[in-house]
């Protein structure tokens, strides 16, 4: 009946029908333009034939030959999609409902056959027919609020008149994909089938429908009427609101939406849903979190790159059983990398297999692991105290104390003990890769492996690539980072590497303010309100006072222009003053228990007095100055290790400080934040701190994308 490249049409038994989702030369189903064409071909022909007198069609099947439904819209059409005129893009949505809706309107039972997933869009489309089989292993489910905006093609008015409307909004708000039994029991699903019978159970409903044995009339009216409670569910809306951040429109806008049309007709609701969404598509939030997506997916396909490329590894080891040791050998070990733990003390190495042993043993309360599971996980842990099992391993990350000399004599003496195909990888997070190469005597077969603190919650690491690095040890760094779950990014060496290098100056631009007399709770507050999870006072405090100022030093030696300080550094005078941040309790914040065992957290006096002694001015300034005197540091720097190619692309930079800083996710990163304010109007804030030196002056490739009219992105 209709063969496309997307879609396919054909005739089955007893007058029914099946509409094929099989997108060629893909591995999964999306709606992108092609299919939403082909799909609205298809019903064409579907309704033509089904208007002549004495039609042979009496129901609809809509399967996938894919091992997913549809994981939902091409979201790499969004941007430009996205970027229409209003009228235009209001438009494309009016035709994606009236497709939809031409489904819905069929004059005999329709049913959707869910294997896998059926996402978004995908989600949508399965609503629309008046039946839904899943399969028992199937997820369902609407995450559009992770893009910044929600659903736009009927999900919002169908799913919130189907089941509850409570249910319908925590769908809607949280995005998460849903458990088949879950949607069986909110009348999401009418069956559920085992992976096998999933096309047999289908058909039966099916044809029970059209047999007049089960009401696909009552499925319908049941989607499309209002919601006669809808004075409770604007009261609800309008309290669940109360707990969402203004920075990420979309959540509230989705209680605001639904609770306009539940008490409408549907064709009313359906503009409603559609005058939203333009709005809310055009939003910088929006931008952003599509951005974010977009970047993801390129660093998933850069590292798929690399590790196409990479020899295996089987076994690795880490070296130094401490904080950052210990945490390697948990995750290598629980995703599936048996580790050698090497330490010079008994005690370090029962420390990291105790520490290993309490991460396991929250995730068996959370019900996410058996105790059998957990001695699994220990088991592919060795302790050791020598080299002797060395002679096997594949990869070693160096993790002893932060020292060049140490670290380069622990380099030199485990090189010594491994196969001469093994890679070698500092965790260092701030000392040169070139240097430390030096002890080595196969510095092609050396890099870095820079993991953030904790391990086991911080998605990123940086493989840092030394000057004589070859590709082959990059590779199988990356996919040895990609096996542990974790995100790796290339960067190419320098002081700090990719994180570390733009941070540094933000803790400048920080000391800076503090010495001309804003207070450091004011600076976190406001800096909270910009989107970040904690200000700088505070960040230094849990970075550690000790280790923030170390890392300050390598910073000034590595960029003595730029990342001087001028003036005092109120970091240095906390460190003499044996303010070490949460390590001891003291630093810009004590932090202690009360008399009812309650934590807290108040600004030390200590640290005031230290910040009156040393202050050489008393600036009144608006929070927008200082968001912009804490900010053009670190997105200038960004722009600066794009050009010097410390990483190839803005994607990387911005997912280098998302994922390892928690950079405000609805602002996309540092270049994604110039190109939300424009170059022009981000030139003229920052020329207005020219004359506070070198941490505030354009750089030249700032320059020349301004004079040329290019964005970042």
């Amino acid at each position: 009946m209709y063969n496309g490249q997307a879609v396919t049409l054909k005739s089955i038994e007893n007058g029914l029908v099946e509409l094929v989702l099989n997108a060629q030369g893909a591995p999964v189903n999306t709606l992108n333009s092609l299919a939403m064409r082909e799909l609205g071909e298809a019903v064409e022909i579907i309704a033509a034939d089904s208007s002549i007198k004495g039609s042979a069609i009496k129901g609809l099947l809509i399967s996938s030959a894919k091992p997913a439904f549809i994981v939902g819209a091409d979201i790499t059409e969004f941007m430009s999609m996205f970027g229409l005129p209003d009228a235009e893009l209001e438009q494309r949505l009016a035709e994606s409902h009236a497709l939809f809706s031409r489904i819905e309107s069929l004059p005999f039972p329709t049913l959707t056959a869910v294997n896998g997933m059926a996402l978004g869009g995908g989600f949508e489309l399965a609503l629309s027919t008046d039946f839904r089989v899943l399969t028992k292993d199937a997820r369902v489910g609407l995450p559009e609020v992770n893009l910044g905006i929600y659903p736009g093609w009927g999900g919002t008015v169908r799913l919130s008149r189907m089941i509850d409307t409570a249910s319908a909004m925590q769908w809607m708000l949280t995005g998460k994909p849903q458990k088949a039994a879950v949607a069986l029991e909110l009348g999401v699903a009418d069956r559920l089938a085992e992976e096998g019978e999933l096309r047999t159970v289908a058909l039966e409903l099916l044809q029970a429908a059209v047999n007049g044995e089960v009401d696909f009339h009552a499925n319908r009216q049941r989607k499309q009427q209002p919601i006669q409670n809808s004075a409770e569910v604007k009261a609800m809306a309008a309290e669940m609101a109360k707990k969402l951040d203004p920075n990420y429109p979309a959540p509230i806008q989705i209680l605001e939406i639904v609770a306009t049309h539940a008490s409408l007709p549907f064709d009313e609701a359906l503009k409603v849903e559609t005058e939203g969404f333009t709005t809310l598509a055009k939003s910088d939030a929006a931008k952003s979190l599509i951005g974010l997506f977009l970047n993801d997916q390129l660093l998933k396909k850069k590292a798929r790159n690399w590790s196409k490329q990479a020899a295996p590894v089987k076994q690795s080891a880490v070296l130094g059983a401490g904080i950052m040791g210990g945490g390697v050998a948990y995750q290598s070990a629980s995703t599936g990398t048996p580790i050698l733990m090497k330490d010079i003390r008994d005690e370090a190495l029962e420390l990291g297999i105790s520490t290993a042993s309490g991460l396991l043993d929250k995730q068996i309360e959370k019900g996410r692991l058996t105790e059998e599971a957990k001695q699994a996980v220990l088991g592919g842990i060795q302790p050791t105290l020598s080299y002797d099992d060395f002679s096997n391993v594949d990869i070693v990350v160096e993790a002893v104390v932060e020292n060049p000399a140490i670290k380069a004599s622990v380099l030199a003496e485990v090189e010594k003990a491994v196969p001469a195909t093994a890679v070698l990888a500092s965790n260092t997070s701030t000392i040169s890769i070139n240097q430390l190469a030096e002890s080595v005597s196969r510095p092609e077969q050396f890099c870095g492996m820079h993991f953030f603190n904790p391990v086991h919650l911080m998605p990123l690491v940086e493989v840092i690539r030394g000057s004589q690095t070859s590709d082959e040890t990059i590779a199988r760094t990356v996919a040895y980072a990609s096996a542990m779950g974790k995100t790796p990014i290339v960067v190419n060496d320098c002081p700090g590497f990719l994180v570390n290098r733009i941070l540094f100056p933000y803790f400048n631009a920080f000391n800076r303010l503090l010495l001309d007399g804003v207070d450091f709770e004011r600076i976190d507050r406001v800096m909270e309100g910009f989107g970040w999870p904690m200000g700088p006072a505070y960040l230094a405090d849990v970075v550690g006072i000790d280790t923030l100022v170390h890392a300050d030093h390598v910073m000034q030696e590595g960029f003595p222009v730029r990342m001087g300080h001028d003036g005092d550094v109120i970091a240095a005078a906390l460190l003499d003053a044996k303010h070490l941040g949460q390590k001891n309790g003291k630093g810009f914040y004590e932090y202690g228990k009360d008399e009812n065992g309650r934590r807290f957290k108040k600004a030390s006096e200590k640290a005031q007095q230290l910040i009156e002694d040393r202050r050489s001015a008393q600036l009144e300034l608006t929070d927008q100055q200082i968001i912009d005197r804490m900010m053009i540091p670190m997105c200038l720097e960004a722009a600066l290790c794009l050009e010097d190619g410390i990483v190839e692309t803005p994607a990387e930079a911005d997912m280098g400080l998302i994922l390892g800083l928690g950079f405000p996710r609805f602002r996309g990163g540092a270049l994604r934040y110039i190109d939300t304010l424009g170059l022009e109007e981000f030139a003229r804030r920052a020329e207005e701190h020219q004359s506070r030196g070198a941490l505030y002056q354009l750089t030249e490739g700032f320059k020349a994308r301004l004079a040329e009219g290019r964005s970042y992105y």
